[in-house]
């Protein structure tokens, strides 16, 4: 297994996967290596049917199940470079709607946000429509506070877009990144270096928690409601796909229906 491992991890390199990618997948590959011998499945179609359906009885998410059938796939025909095709479809993914905060909400866990460095994060988050990846990552060249331009580079998919900056937050910016060098992170952590999600995804728990809102929302709900309500104010849908980065526009023709005026200005018969 361990020489299979090491022999995916540097294709992976090679072919320039994202670290996130590269551990799902090399996690994914080393469950079905180890799945496989266990039960003594030679048949590779019967194999990898098992590994997912397996997945399917412990209630894994249909997003967990594809993700593990590329991770497979790609074993094969990358790595293995086995010829024969794996017939097999993705499992269905959930439509469920997006938690979208409403713009009071956002206010009030911002305000509860007790700690400046982590109240701007959260607010450049809603502000910028930014993944908490990205917002850990933002350098002092990322931004242009005058044009009220940010710069995302190299964020999913390896793609580089631009977003919009708030005047709101122009004179915190420029006090924050007064007397910085270009390459230095946005928003470093005391031991230097950039913060990491985990904190931040916490920081937003945390003051969520203390406004005492019921939606089950999380650091990514700042970037649906950014969608959301850009697509409330008329913005069309073309322009939020650029800001948001999305490779196709049907991904962000789901906060249509969160948003949908026709639908909110009906009334019920009761």
């Amino acid at each position: 297994m361990e020489n299979v491992l090491s022999k995916t991890e540097r294709v992976l390199r090679l072919r320039n996967y994202s670290l996130k990618t590269n551990k799902a997948y090399l996690q994914y590959i080393k469950e079905y290596i180890a799945f496989s011998k266990r039960l003594g499945l030679d048949n590779k179609q019967k194999a990898i049917e098992d590994f997912l359906l397996d997945k399917h009885r412990k209630k894994q998410s249909p997003q967990t199940i594809n993700l593990a059938l590329n991770a497979v796939k790609f074993l094969y025909k990358e790595v293995l470079k086995d010829p024969q095709r794996i017939d097999l479809k993705f499992a269905k993914r959930s439509k469920k709607l997006p938690v979208v905060l409403s713009r009071a909400e956002i206010d009030k866990i911002i305000t509860a946000t007790k700690n400046p460095k982590y109240r701007l994060m959260i607010a450049l988050g809603y502000a910028c429509g930014l993944r908490v990846s990205e917002v850990v990552r933002l350098k002092v060249e990322s931004l242009d506070v005058d044009e009220l331009v940010v710069y995302v580079k190299d964020a999913k998919g390896k793609k580089d877009r631009i977003s919009v900056l708030p005047a709101r937050l122009q004179n915190d910016l420029r006090n924050l990144i007064a007397g910085k060098n270009g390459d230095e992170y946005l928003f470093a952590s005391n031991r230097g270096g950039k913060l990491t999600t985990t904190s931040l995804q916490k920081m937003f728990r945390k003051s969520l928690k203390g406004t005492r809102i019921t939606k089950r929302a999380t650091f990514h709900s700042l970037r649906h409601s950014f969608a959301a309500h850009l697509l409330e104010n008329g913005t069309d849908v073309r322009y939020v796909q650029e800001l948001l980065g999305h490779a196709n526009i049907r991904t962000t023709q789901i906060y249509t229906q969160v948003t949908n005026p026709k639908l909110k200005n009906i009334k019920s018969p009761f």
